[in-house]
């Protein structure tokens, strides 16, 4: 039975246009994506953990404008990455953006030379959100999440083009080739800055796994954010200072899911040997996007410059201990009770004040008294007279010193971005010999100030430094 002519020709027109969309034009990079893995579970983390969930919204930003930094102004970068460092640290991690970042806006010029190591990221970054999801998901009994977590990186390595290998990677790789550790000598701030990102990526699974109960997981969250947080207000000398390996940071996460924490710290080893390509000038600047791909390549393969899984246990020894990469995430929140307890049987604290700790109920003892210097301090102009603070005042920050020598109370607030704008505002009001520096360092107001003190309480809808607009 023979075909009509018109029929035939439409067929081969089909499949023209088919193999067209199939296959790429030579020099053309195919721009695929692969679907996060399905289940209740998704969204957990965001839901009941939004002050972790959307700090990470603005780390996929500051990660997205070095990258275009770097390339862009081809060894002129300083005074840009200042900018973005000071905008990052006083306004867009405290006020984090409520929706993922489309990271090819912020770095359009990056994208075009490096979009397989643009996906490779995103891919693992999605692995990193899948699994705090699962751990926030309480309806999960302890088996049935591993199981899953399991499960979750079956699936991230299923897709062979952009995952990264499980294999532990030599650290010669981020740190022995010509190119390496040029980003973190030439920028030691914004470099110190990208580690402490990385420690709490990973620091986070630790308190899901110690919490026995809800609250005991909500409050461990909120003092590992805060030990993030305590990393950020001496830059450099409070970050890390070694790459934030995840077998020494979260040892009780990398002992029960190693694929995931090995994944983890090649992609963060990955970050490091990008920013130093692109930093070096020892790479011409067309050759750059080649030879990140010849990087990718060596991270993805899985029989070549790996080390043993005993080796990768032992290397947080060998770089001079976990406390050079930021402390362990472990046990914070055990540190943070026994701290409490000795502050209050050394009577340094009022006594409604004094043991923070969390109830069955989720909500810490001695915390109403927070919330309601939360309230009062948000009514805070109140009448000075040449150098007098007003009697109120004076009381508020004695209150407020006494507040944060507790530390279960410390990393609550410190932890809730709204009282530490609060606490900022409410030290401003403060005549300046009346500061006490010493003090300050412990207290939330020790924060990095924003050029303005009534910003909008979220990012929506506006730029950001770097943004690229039609």
């Amino acid at each position: 039975m023979s075909i009509p002519s018109g029929v035939a020709r439409g067929l081969a027109l089909a499949a023209l246009l088919f193999s067209a969309n199939v296959i790429p034009a030579v020099g053309q990079t195919q721009r695929d994506e692969q679907f996060y893995y399905p289940g209740r579970f998704n969204w957990e983390f965001l839901a009941t953990y939004p002050e972790a969930a959307r700090v990470f919204n603005a780390f996929d930003y500051g990660h997205a404008v070095l990258y275009e930094r770097l390339y862009t102004k081809e060894g002129r970068a300083g005074e840009a990455l200042e900018q973005d460092y000071r905008y990052l640290t006083t306004d867009l991690l405290i006020r984090p953006p409520r929706f993922a970042i489309v990271e090819e806006a912020v770095m359009p010029e990056y994208a075009k030379i490096a979009w397989r190591a643009k996906m490779m990221f995103d891919w693992a970054h999605l692995l990193h959100r899948q699994i705090y999801d699962a751990y926030a998901d309480d309806r999960l009994a302890p088996a049935e999440r591993d199981s899953l977590i399991e499960r979750l990186t079956d699936y991230y390595e299923s897709n062979r083009k952009y995952a990264f290998t499980d294999k532990p990677k030599l650290m010669a790789l981020m740190d022995e080739q010509s190119f390496s550790q040029t980003f973190r000598k030439a920028h030691p701030k914004f470099n110190g800055l990208i580690w402490a990102y990385h420690w709490l990526q990973v620091g986070l699974y630790e308190p899901f796994i110690e919490g026995r109960t809800k609250a005991e997981r909500k409050a461990g969250v909120q003092v590992t954010l805060a030990r993030f947080w305590s990393m950020l207000e001496d830059p450099p000398n409070r970050f890390p200072k070694y790459m934030p390996m995840t077998s020494a940071i979260a040892p009780r996460f990398s002992a029960a899911h190693p694929r995931a924490a090995v994944i983890f710290d090649n992609l963060h080893m990955m970050h490091d040997i990008i920013s130093d390509i692109l930093t070096t000038p020892a790479i011409p600047t067309d050759e750059k996007g080649r030879v990140i791909n010849e990087q990718l390549h060596k991270l993805q393969d899985s029989t070549r410059d790996v080390m043993s899984m005993e080796e990768w246990r032992m290397m947080a020894g060998h770089m001079g201990g976990v406390e050079v990469m930021g402390g362990p995430a472990t046990g914070l929140l055990r540190e943070a009770h026994a701290a409490s307890r000795s502050t209050r049987d050394a009577g340094h604290t009022g006594h409604e004040m004094s043991g923070a700790t969390p109830d069955s109920g989720g909500r810490a003892h001695g915390m109403e008294s927070t919330d309601t210097a939360r309230s009062a301090m948000s009514n805070h102009a109140m009448p000075q007279t040449g150098n007098e603070i007003a009697p109120q005042m004076t009381r508020m920050m004695e209150l407020h010193r006494r507040m944060m020598r507790d530390p279960a109370i410390r990393a609550r607030m410190m932890a809730d971005t709204t009282m530490r704008r609060l606490m900022r505002e409410l030290e401003g009001t403060m005549p300046q010999e009346r500061a006490r520096p010493s003090e300050a360092k412990d207290s939330a107001a020790a924060r990095p100030r924003r050029a303005s003190p009534t910003p909008p309480a979220e990012h929506e809808g506006h730029s950001m430094p770097g943004m690229s607009h039609p």
